[in-house]
């Protein structure tokens, strides 16, 4: 009964994530464009939405965190299972915690907006302390997998730098976020379906509730 609780809860939350009208963010664009079905139960198969997000993306989210090099992770997760599954979760979830706290950190420079603000402060403090979970739960299996944690900590590289460069940094780091919370919850979707472990799937749940409303909202604040 838990377990059906979590995939209820990993089912809504990429509802949310696959029908939620996403703001055409390309150049030239105004028109918002809709995303339409996904199925929860299948982790990749949100891969073409999290694309159009990417390719929608004012920021060059197509070049940083490419589709398809997120598509090759996130295959390579969906083919493990039991510890190793963890492992290979934990190892890449914590760089992109990090990657978030550290655009967030950034935003907090120039930010004059109150919500923006609000966002940022709520990231680094909620996935600060996720941060130090994950860590600690991957101490019965040595520490993280180095490889995993390498190839995800390469895929954030010039986040920040993009919202430095950006001339409207509020928007950019608010667009640049609803890629990036995609990818953790199709990260923790895969972990829902397939972990075993109570506390990786309490983790992969919250992850999953908290990110998709942030992206529901960073959607409507775009629409603005």
């Amino acid at each position: 009964m838990k377990r059906i609780g979590m995939l209820a809860a990993a089912a809504i939350a990429s509802g949310a994530l696959a029908m939620t009208t996403i703001p055409n963010l390309m150049a030239g664009g105004g028109q918002p464009t809709v995303t339409t079905s996904v199925n929860a139960q299948s982790p990749m198969n949100q891969m073409p939405a999290m694309g159009q997000m990417m390719d929608h993306s004012q920021m060059h989210m197509g070049q940083q965190m490419g589709a398809g090099d997120m598509m090759s992770m996130m295959g390579g997760l969906e083919t493990m299972s039991g510890q190793k599954l963890d492992r290979a979760f934990l190892s890449m979830m914590i760089p992109h915690h990090q990657a978030a706290v550290e655009m967030s950190q950034e935003i907090l420079k120039t930010t004059q907006d109150a919500q923006v603000k609000a966002w940022a402060e709520g990231i680094i403090a909620a996935q600060k302390t996720e941060i130090s979970q994950m860590t600690t739960m991957l101490q019965p299996y040595g520490g993280p997998d180095i490889g995993m944690a390498a190839e995800m900590d390469g895929m954030m590289t010039g986040m920040v730098s993009e919202i430095q460069q950006a001339k409207d940094k509020d928007a950019a780091f608010v667009k640049g976020m609803i890629p990036h919370h995609g990818s953790a919850i199709m990260m923790a979707n895969i972990a829902l379906l397939k972990s075993e472990n109570p506390e990786v799937l309490a983790l992969a749940r919250d992850i999953t509730r908290a990110q998709a409303q942030e992206i529901y909202d960073f959607q409507m604040y775009l629409l603005q």
